[in-house]
């Protein structure tokens, strides 16, 4: 029986895994993106990748600080010059079937207001499996190239571009500015000589097509990359002085037309049937296209719907990847091991006999929680025909485009004679402390808090995180290993430990295996950068559990201030009350978060203070200041007739407003369309003002 979906996973579940999936995406990310060494191949890297990117994006406000939805790639190389995107380079959310195709194409119709009987056109072309490339071309000349590098920043690869055949240098009768976005890749038949010339000549061998054109665009000298058959295939733009066309599909052709190779797979459809169609002719031609693809990119195509629905943080709401489908093997499961992460949950890992899923030598799957391994799902009911699983047991592992490694079933008629059902522990096997299941809780969680080592070091690795304090210097080794010396036990002692070793600090980290003096300098003067600090990080690094980094900024947005969200929070209570009411009212935040959160910073407020004792927070800034809006509160209720709700709050908060999701005393306008009800009639109760649909968009001068 297959594994719970992503739209029918719990929070738990997915808190769960999340936390599994991101240190080993970012050590992937760092290997491939910047070191150009990859830890894993395209197929395991791209299945992680799409397993977290689907469950943030139905759990926004549990994502990590070390996301790779959050990263988008890595850092740019040291080796290489960089160059800042105009616009972001952003990644894709994923679809891994058609009941997840039908969530977006409906997503979107939900957003725009669209009818299901409103044409709705999008196109669909191939996903290359490659290296993403943005080209900048100025008055038709090539000005530079850029890899997407960390999605803001890339590296200067302008030299080795020029002598792809498939990039033109000139153009004619192109925009003045044009930014034309690709992916650089090698075809089967070029992989293959080009990697039988290298072991002839005793050089680098490659793992597949993907690394070999990323490894051969991002060489220092231009002419080893002319030497290497790389190819390009132009699927969108950045920055433009004029639009290209009205849609997705003629701004393509327009490209084809300048002198850039598009997908001739590319379509345009009508609707969910014609993509899912594309996705299935696709699939049974994919061994045949002499190129790697994983999957099919869907776009909306009208333009201008496109810049209504814009962006997420990292995706954007227009587009979507739709992976192809999954790969099983059987094994044997060694053992069951139980990982303990920063939250304390109990994370039960399969160690398998090494198998072969798909290309991919998999040794380690997940197992989710013991619920799973029973053989039932979080509501009790059986799944795998109730088969439990056990150490010893042949077990079928399971890999597609949106998973990790899993154990799909069992095969009874191989179970030895001595296996015997898996007793998940009711303690922690890190420090003994009792491991309790909370009501409505899959997962179990050690009680030992600060105490206990896991969560201990789990909570200073993700304090020193890329969203959190990003301390360059102090990653999860140098973490681990001052933890262990006791020099760093709590995220405050990062900022006193020159004081508390006094001057011969420095002399001791120099001294550290994998020390020197360059590196320990450069440590303490990223602590020292990091003692001035945004509003928003501090409220992520704290590592509260339920506050993911979007909830970071709607704190920070609504509270503005360390010092007024330290005193809400330390006034707040569940029981009720003005404090714990404004916190609710803030459009996001719900019963369970608010309560994790606010007992989270009373029992922790000493640690807190000993920390920002040390740092400067600056606050919270509204990204509009200038509009007439900027820093008031609003609430829509109502029917909107002329936006959908989600429009009108992500312009309401372009424009420096806080959206709250409840009427209160601190609400400064209620923008009420048909049909509001109680929250008219308590804006009246309240003397809040009250505006009809016409009259906000005439206030933000979009009548």
């Amino acid at each position: 029986m297959p594994d719970t979906p992503v739209d029918a996973l719990t929070e738990a579940q997915a808190r769960t895994e999340l936390e599994r999936l991101a240190e080993t995406l970012a050590r992937a990310n760092a290997a491939y993106f910047r070191n150009d060494a990859p830890v894993m191949d395209d197929a395991e890297y791209d299945a992680l990748k799409a397993r977290n990117a689907a469950i943030e994006a139905r759990f926004p406000h549990l994502a990590r600080a070390d996301s790779p939805s959050v990263q988008v790639g890595a850092a740019p190389s040291e080796a290489f010059g960089k160059i800042r995107h105009a616009r972001r380079m952003l990644s894709l959310a994923n679809a891994f079937d058609a009941e997840d195709v039908a969530e977006f194409v409906q997503r979107i119709r939900r957003y725009l207001g669209l009818s299901d009987d409103t044409p709705l056109a999008f196109t669909s072309e191939p996903k290359i499996d490659g290296l993403s490339l943005s080209l900048r071309y100025e008055n038709d000349r090539l000005i530079h190239a850029a890899t997407r590098g960390d999605g803001e920043t890339g590296e200067d690869v302008t030299a080795n571009a020029r002598t792809v055949d498939d990039i033109p240098e000139t153009l004619e009768d192109a925009p003045a500015i044009l930014e034309v976005r690709g992916e650089v890749y090698m075809s089967h038949a070029d992989f293959a000589a080009l990697n039988e010339r290298q072991a002839e000549a005793g050089g680098k061998t490659f793992a597949n097509p993907r690394n070999a054109a990323a490894g051969s665009l991002r060489q220092l000298d231009p002419e080893i990359t002319r030497a290497r058959p790389l190819r390009f295939f132009a699927y969108g733009w950045g920055e433009l002085s004029e639009p290209l066309a009205a849609t997705q599909y003629e701004a393509l052709q327009r490209l084809g037309k300048l002198g850039f190779s598009v997908n001739p797979r590319t379509r345009r459809c009508g609707g969910l049937d014609d993509l899912l169609q594309t996705h299935a002719e696709t699939e049974t031609l994919r061994a045949d296209l002499g190129h790697d693809i994983d999957g099919m990119v869907y776009k909306v195509d009208d333009l201008a719907l496109q810049e209504r629905l814009g962006f997420r943080s990292t995706t954007p709401r227009w587009a979507i990847a739709h992976k192809f489908s999954a790969e099983t093997a059987w094994t044997r499961l060694e053992a069951i091991d139980i990982q303990v992460g920063r939250t304390g949950a109990l994370s039960p890992v399969a160690r398998l006999t090494p198998v072969t899923v798909g290309g991919v030598v998999v040794s380690n799957a997940t197992l989710h929680n013991e619920d799973y391994i029973a053989g039932r799902d979080s509501k009790g009911a059986p799944i795998r025909e109730g088969r439990d699983i056990r150490v010893g047991d042949r077990v079928e592992v399971y890999r597609a485009g949106d998973v990790i490694p899993k154990i799909r079933d069992v095969d009874l008629s191989a179970r030895p004679a001595d296996a015997v059902p898996y007793t998940f522990p009711e303690t922690c096997p890190e420090c003994g402390s009792p491991a309790v299941r909370e009501e409505g809780d899959s997962v179990r969680r050690c009680t030992g808090g600060l105490i206990c080592p896991a969560q201990a070091v789990e909570r200073l690795k993700h304090f020193v995180s890329r969203a959190a304090f990003d301390i360059e210097g102090l990653g999860a080794k140098q973490v681990e290993a001052f933890w262990r010396d006791g020099w760093i036990t709590k995220p405050s002692e990062i900022f006193t430990l020159k004081d508390r070793f006094g001057p011969g600090c420095a002399r001791q980290v120099r001294n550290r295996e994998g020390w020197g003096e360059k590196s320990a300098d450069n440590l303490f003067a990223a602590i020292d950068t990091r003692r001035t600090i945004p509003l928003a990080r501090v409220i992520f690094a704290l590592g509260i559990r339920h506050v993911g980094e979007s909830t970071a900024a709607l704190l920070a947005g609504h509270y503005g201030s360390w010092a007024a969200f330290r005193d809400a929070m330390l006034k707040a209570s569940s029981d009720g009350g003005t404090e714990w009411d404004n916190l609710l009212s803030i459009d996001g935040v719900g019963p369970v978060l608010a309560a994790s959160l606010v007992a989270s910073f009373q029992a922790e407020i000493d640690e807190i203070d000993a920390l920002t004792a040390n740092l400067t927070i600056e606050d919270a800034e509204s990204r509009a200041t200038d509009s007439p809006v900027a820093g008031k509160t609003l609430v829509f209720t109502g029917t909107l007739e002329r936006m959908t709700r989600a429009e009108a709050k992500a312009r309401a908060e372009a424009l420096g407003a806080k959206v709250a999701g409840s009427v209160s005393a601190k609400t400064d306008l209620l923008i009420a369309g048909p049909g509001a009800g109680s929250k008219a009639k308590k804006a009246a109760d309240l003397g809040v003002e009250v505006i009809d649909e016409d009259a906000w968009l005439t206030l933000i001068g979009a009548a």
